[in-house]
């Protein structure tokens, strides 16, 4: 009718030691994981000539504009594009998204006005947006492109771009740029930590999902 049953469990002493021991060897490490973790959220660098050099707009970022501007001095494609949320009507550019494209412009000291692709943003944005680019690349017969966009999304962007502009032939370079948020600096900052982690949830969410559903759409 009854029965006795013996059981082990850890004291609240033990586990405190346990979670302060894991904490310091985390700290310990840190010098190794920290820069790997955000390391797999950048594209590999390739600064090849190409037809375009393709500037991701999406966060518009001053030093995005500033690095294609140096791109394109030094020879490695003839024009910029800047790919700009569109305005009410077709071909037209939101009033907004065009002030700052100019504004950046400007700042950057480009060495001609960038050629803007008005987009509609629809979910998801990233890979809407890069078939509308592919039309607008493919009506002028490009067929390579130099992505300039930010490191931490880099590698997503590589993902979307090369799947999609590759689907027409176009085949795609990528270009990280990194600001007060790089790959050994991103703890500094709660903000620098919230963006690996948003980066990160963005990248699995198309990694594991928008993309799979890409290629059995098309098979």
């Amino acid at each position: 009718m009854v029965y006795r049953r013996e059981s082990l469990k850890t004291t609240w002493l033990f586990r405190l030691i346990l979670a302060a021991v894991f904490l310091l060897l985390a700290a310990a490490a840190r010098v190794f994981w920290v820069p790997t973790l955000a390391s797999n959220l950048v594209c590999p660098e390739q600064v090849v000539p190409s037809d375009v050099i393709l500037v991701e707009n999406f966060d518009p970022d001053y030093l995005v504009y500033e690095r294609a501007g140096e791109l394109q001095r030094a020879g490695l494609a003839p024009k910029i594009v800047v790919p700009t949320s569109a305005g009410p009507e077709p071909g037209q550019l939101n009033s907004v998204a065009a002030g700052i494209v100019g504004l950046m412009t400007r700042e950057a000291r480009l060495p001609e006005p960038p050629e803007t692709i008005p987009i509609r943003e629809v979910e998801p944005i990233s890979l809407n947006a890069a078939y509308q680019i592919r039309s607008a690349l493919q009506k002028t017969h490009v067929r390579s492109v130099l992505v300039v966009t930010p490191g931490l999304r880099s590698r997503r962007s590589m993902l979307v771009y090369s799947a999609v502009f590759g689907q027409a032939g176009i085949t795609t370079s990528c270009v990280p740029v990194f600001g007060v948020n790089s790959p050994t600096t991103w703890t500094h900052t709660w903000h620098g930590v919230q963006a690996v982690v948003e980066q990160y949830v963005k990248f699995l969410y198309y990694r594991f999902y928008v993309m799979p559903r890409l290629f059995h759409s098309s098979a």
